[in-house]
């Protein structure tokens, strides 16, 4: 086609009705990410020679996703997630915001209201052969001091790859706990060494990866959420230094700063002073919170999630 279709007034007329703009009513901001969607949309129908029946097959695929509830896994797939946590660490440093623990990608699966506990946690409910974690460290600020009362909130995968809530097979909040910091800001928990895994191997988001000539493999990790009254919020994770994918996760959430050394033990006299048979696994890291400018940033940001008002 000669002309563009989308540059004429018939076309933007078009668009500016389609989205709203041309009513009183509704929210402006939606209809402001609506139009730019609904324009860019034409452009790369336009732009790519989009058929129709390339276009309908990709409808189907969004009904898909939705079937699978895969959305959030392929967000963070196609590195978007990721790339939230670039923009904000970019606003960060313009602002002066620098140190501390660095942030990333929290996932889908988060489960709220998991029980708390005053320094130490077990979290794993005891049915997963997995070799026993052994995890320590301190919440602090950026000039060191311990931050006691602060909440370290965890979770992680068992060795299927899969988790609690989500996974209805475990029990309930199997691999999740919330543990306040002592009074020196240290924590500890016993877990089990988690697994890496892949997105489901039939789903959406990995027959897009396919034809992206990509794997969706994450290596293993563990996910946190860090709080202290008059800090900010953190939400990151570790992945573990053993970790086949540890520099090709498909999310894009490994981080040189949040790669935690796992040290494997087959020393049985301390496995019976830790109260384990056989090999077990240790790991040791602390958190830095930076200081909060604002109460806002003392929260976590809001999304949905399961069982989260």
């Amino acid at each position: 086609m000669s002309t563009r279709l989308s540059q004429t007034d018939h076309a933007q007329q078009f668009l500016e009705e389609a989205s709203g703009n041309l009513n009183d009513g509704g929210n402006p901001r939606t209809k402001a990410l609506v139009y730019r969607i609904l324009r860019d949309t034409v452009n790369i129908i336009e732009d790519l020679e989009v058929t129709p029946e390339e276009f309908w097959k990709a409808v189907n695929y969004l009904n898909e996703l939705g079937k699978n509830q895969e959305a959030g896994l392929l967000v963070a797939g196609l590195g978007l997630e990721h790339y939230l946590d670039m923009l904000m660490d970019a606003a960060d440093v313009e602002a002066g915001k620098t140190g501390g623990t660095p942030r990333t990608i929290e996932g889908p699966l988060y489960v709220a209201g998991a029980p708390l506990s005053k320094y130490e946690a077990r979290l794993d409910d005891g049915t997963d052969a997995a070799a026993p974690l052994f995890m320590r460290g301190q919440v602090r600020d950026t000039d060191g001091n311990p931050l006691a009362g602060a909440i370290v909130d965890v979770w992680q995968a068992n060795t299927g790859g899969t988790y609690s809530w989500f996974d209805p097979t475990q029990s309930e909040f199997n691999l999740r706990r919330r543990i306040e910091t002592d009074a020196q800001g240290n924590y500890r928990f016993r877990s089990i060494v988690p697994s890496g895994y892949g997105c489901p191997p039939t789903g959406p988001t990995q027959q897009l990866l396919d034809q992206l000539g990509r794997h969706g493999q994450r290596p293993a990790h563990i996910h946190f959420f860090i709080s202290a009254p008059g800090y900010r919020h953190l939400t990151t994770q570790i992945n573990l230094s053993d970790d086949p994918y540890l520099h090709d996760d498909f999310a894009y959430a490994t981080r040189d700063e949040l790669i935690a050394e796992i040290r494997f033990s087959d020393d049985q006299q301390l496995a019976r002073e830790l109260g384990v048979q056989g090999r077990f696994a240790r790991i040791d890291f602390d958190f830095e919170l930076q200081v909060a400018a604002a109460p806002v940033e003392q929260k976590r940001m809001q999304r949905v999630r399961a069982l989260e008002d």
